[in-house]
């Protein structure tokens, strides 16, 4: 696993510029901080409220060191990750001593740092609220609401609503945004409730408006895709426990797409727990990443980065959905089908250090062609064109249509779609092209080691092509155009996995088993 071992910083325009040279009338300092977070030794032991507290103090303290880092950067907001202040894996029960009951910013302007009484019932919001106010920052932290219900006809058995929670506080202190997790993963729904209605939470600020979810929000319209098209946000703020998973599923990967995609700028704030795959950090804009982190090292790091006030062109909701160029692929015996996280893709190998290929999905329109131009066809890496058109139901149900050019795990046609973590083959060029007939789709490129590739591919928008704009610096692992079909989505009621799927894929069994601690 050498490949795991890196750690990028990237500075504002990738030239070094401080951030202290920004024009604040146009742009603002942004931090995320990928925190190895500090839980329980024993997650199923229920704990005194005093112990929990002391638990999420010694995570506050570490918060404290970086928000005063920041600030030496003239930082104007800064994000913590998901579970952040407790970790996560708990049961539901070992879980309500780290809760405290969160007021709704629409019916109160609580700034609880000005009330000391504040400090002996909700402890948590007093001492970020004093972190914000004492250090004239925005922040957004990730903890657990609880609210008592008993007269409620849909109260759980307890007579508690547990959530999982962001609250951003001003730079005054004041709490002015609440937002509870609509989707929550695996397990976790056994411990946090799911909001009957979605909540749309967005915020004001002087550097513009921010939209804000938590981790596998980010797979579903909703909250996701109306804070950007109905609620007209510049700026999402994303808490994360996420786990990495190649090739299309990386943390910086995904998200940086996610900013491109959507034409907004994406401040993703992951936990660092190697162990569990959890790493990958960044700030990211339309035009790329400003700055990220990716380690399998046991720290995590705080990331500065400068972004644009106003960073879209267009709204989103005005741009119209547009299929690319026809596509047409012929019927190939040579063409296969391989797992890829569960799901069927049908793939055609890249036999020569230079070609033009199509692939289209059962024979349907769903299509995607590559031309392609490899320094040198290596002897010991094999490459694929992929597509995808269904339904995924691994560890969520969201429907996809997928374009990916990937580096197979071996040699063996199997293996692509399995996770590949290094890649020597340098591409010349290439471009990849779509016919997805999606309205959202998402751009990504990831080379050797996992790591970005900023400024050296561009993609159209609406996306429907990926193209190198120079021989890249580092071996490909995927480049992908990743489109969502929200309309066709089941109802999120079970998160069922698809045992039928995983048969070529005992990674994907392995993955899940990590999965269930969260």
């Amino acid at each position: 696993m050498e490949g795991l071992k890196v750690i990028v910083m990237l500075w504002v325009c990738m030239g070094g510029i401080s951030t202290s040279a920004h024009d604040s009338s146009l742009e603002f300092v942004a931090a995320v901080y990928e925190h190895a977070v500090i839980g329980a030794a024993d997650r199923k032991t229920v704990l005194t409220k005093q112990q929990a507290l002391k638990i999420v103090m010694t995570n506050m303290d570490i918060y404290e060191l970086q928000i005063q880092r920041a600030k030496e950067h003239n930082t104007s907001i800064i994000v913590f990750p998901e579970y952040g202040l407790t970790g996560f894996g708990y049961t539901r029960d070992s879980f309500k001593p780290f809760l405290e009951d969160i007021p709704d910013p629409m019916k109160t302007n609580l700034t609880a740092c000005n009330d000391p009484t504040t400090n002996l019932t909700t402890p948590i919001i007093y001492r970020l609220s004093c972190l914000a106010r004492d250090n004239s920052i925005y922040i957004v932290a990730n903890m657990g609401d609880i609210k008592v219900c008993h007269k409620d006809p849909h109260c759980p058995k307890d007579g508690r609503y547990q959530y999982n929670t962001n609250v951003v506080f001003n730079d005054m202190g004041t709490l002015v945004a609440r937002y509870h997790k609509q989707h929550p993963f695996l397990n976790e729904m056994k411990v946090v409730d799911r909001p009957r209605v979605p909540e749309f939470i967005t915020f004001i600020t002087p550097f513009g408006k921010f939209g804000t979810m938590i981790c596998f929000d980010v797979l579903f319209h909703d909250p996701a895709i109306p804070l950007v098209t109905e609620y007209n946000v510049d700026h999402i703020v994303f808490p994360t426990a996420w786990f990495d998973v190649l090739p299309l599923f990386s943390a910086i990967g995904f998200h940086g797409s996610w900013a491109r995609g959507m034409e907004v700028n994406f401040l993703g704030a992951n936990t660092h727990i190697p162990l569990y795959s959890n790493t990958g950090s960044g700030i990211y804009s339309p035009n790329g990443v400003k700055s990220y982190y990716r380690s399998m090292s046991s720290n995590g790091s705080l990331l500065i980065g400068v972004l644009s006030k106003n960073p879209r062109k267009t709204r989103r909701s005005e741009i119209p959905m547009i299929s690319s160029e026809k596509i047409q692929a012929k019927i190939d015996e040579d063409a296969f089908y391989s797992n890829l996280f569960g799901d069927l893709f049908l793939f055609k190998e890249l036999k020569n250090s230079e070609d033009s290929l199509s692939v289209c999905y059962n024979e349907s329109e769903i299509c995607c062609s590559l031309d392609y131009k490899m320094s040198a066809k290596r002897d010991d890496e094999l490459f694929a064109l992929g597509v995808f058109d269904g339904l995924h139901t691994l560890e969520g149900k969201y429907y996809l249509r997928i374009c990916t050019l990937i580096k197979c795990q071996t040699l063996d046609r199997t293996s692509c779609g399995q996770q590949a973590f290094n890649s020597s083959t340098i591409f010349d060029s290439f471009t990849l092209k779509s016919q997805l007939n999606v309205k959202y789709a998402f751009p990504q490129v990831v080379g050797d080691g996992v790591t970005l590739l900023p400024g050296e591919w561009y993609h159209d928008m609406p996306v429907t092509k990926l193209i190198s704009r120079k021989r890249l610096s580092h071996g490909l692992l995927t480049a992908a155009i990743f489109g969502r079909v929200y309309e066709y989505d089941e109802e999120q009621k079970n998160h069922a996995t698809c045992g039928l799927c995983m048969s070529s894929g005992l990674m994907y069994v392995m993955t899940l088993i990590a999965w269930s601690i969260y």
